[in-house]
């Protein structure tokens, strides 16, 4: 993701206020935030969002604790609640399609502490991006078992807007796939005008042909509020696997749905539609249930909805040369937004939108999630 969309609309929501238990920027300072209460406990000012929602988290799982010690005189045990009911089973193994490991990430988390907080997560497979693109190798060092780099487009903050001019990244990409362990392209922004001209880019136009020879997906991020730009593309490659980041950011369910109808070679990643971002186009409730035109998306689709968590942080200061970036610390609160709203589909569809589904596109070579 990036800074066009993403100032604006983490701001706002869809009818122009700030909704209910959303952040909203005050001003352009980040970490700056409204005072929101939850319940009856309030968030300090100036404590950011995520920072007061893991402190409370913390705080709960003391009195959990501590309320499970003074069940043991009568003979309650962990594995049991006051009810005497057994106690919740652990989280699935999820996959993270859509992650990112940039210069400013690692200045605050290595790659042996992102790699646990996969592992914490129960992440299975995580889809990870690097800027560089050596960064993403980083990670698959750490942790094989559960990384897939696909290659990045990027050499540092600000290449997202003129990557399409650059002819020598062809050959780069190239050499990625054929001799790294890359599995695919991304995230390539296709913003502004280019994404409307994108048959006359002649590198856009090379990549395309080079992932469809490896048969590897390219992952793009467009922001438009129809589906042309996102139709011309798919369409016109159809021997290419496409994952729309964000699924389009900005685009309505109906418009979404006319290019899973028109193109079955196009998978939607719902990275970052979280309560924090894109929040002038939500998918879920206040509840964390998908909106009913969500919901039956996912239902008619089972197999083209991948998730994500787009770990990136602070979200309105994106690769900011003069700004750590602390997405990782904040890994699991963005993934149990998804398993939040997937907890109310039926049991084999959450299983394929949480996980098979990216086993399928970025391991193709496992049964589908089945010998995991």
């Amino acid at each position: 993701m990036h800074q066009s969309v993403l100032h604006e609309s983490y701001q706002q929501g869809s009818n122009g206020s700030s909704r209910q238990h959303r952040p909203a920027l005050c001003g352009r300072r980040a970490g700056q935030y409204h005072r929101h209460r939850v319940g009856r406990r309030t968030r300090p000012a100036g404590l950011s969002l995520l920072r007061w929602r893991i402190d409370e988290k913390q705080r709960r799982l003391a009195l959990l604790v501590a309320a499970l010690l003074s069940l043991a005189p009568l003979g309650l045990s962990a594995e049991q609640n006051a009810q005497g009911q057994p106690a919740a089973k652990e989280p699935m193994p999820i996959a993270d399609a859509h992650l990112h490991y940039k210069w400013n990430q690692a200045e605050v988390t290595s790659p042996q502490e992102a790699a646990a907080a996969l592992r914490a997560n129960k992440v299975e497979l995580a889809v990870v991006t690097g800027t560089p693109a050596e960064r993403a190798l980083e990670l698959y060092e750490e942790a094989p078992e559960i990384v897939v780099p696909i290659f990045g487009a990027y050499r540092r903050g600000g290449d997202w807007f003129g990557w399409q001019a650059r002819d020598s990244l062809v050959d780069e990409a190239r050499e990625a796939l054929e001799n790294g362990p890359y599995r695919g392209i991304g995230e390539l922004h296709l913003i502004g005008g280019f994404a409307m001209r994108w048959n006359r880019s002649d590198v856009l136009q090379a990549l395309l042909k080079l992932t469809a020879e490896h048969d590897v997906p390219m992952l793009i991020h467009t922001e438009f509020s129809r589906a042309e730009p996102t139709l011309s593309i798919c369409k016109d490659n159809p021997d290419n696997r496409i994952v729309l980041a964000h699924a389009g950011a900005a685009l309505s369910p109906a418009e979404v749905r006319r290019v899973l109808d028109a193109c079955p070679n196009l998978w939607m990643d719902l990275s970052a539609r979280d309560p924090w971002r894109f929040i002038s186009f939500p998918i879920s409730d206040d509840d964390g249930r998908l909106l009913p035109e969500w919901e039956a998306l996912v239902l008619d689709y089972p197999s083209r909805f991948v998730i994500g968590s787009d770990a990136v942080w602070p979200v309105d200061r994106l690769d900011a040369w003069d700004r750590a970036d602390t997405g990782w610390e904040h890994i699991g609160d963005f993934l149990d937004f998804h398993r939040r709203w997937a907890s109310f589909l039926p049991e084999m569809i959450r299983r394929k939108v949480l996980l098979e589904n990216a086993i399928t596109l970025f391991r193709p070579e496992t049964d589908n999630g089945t010998g995991h």
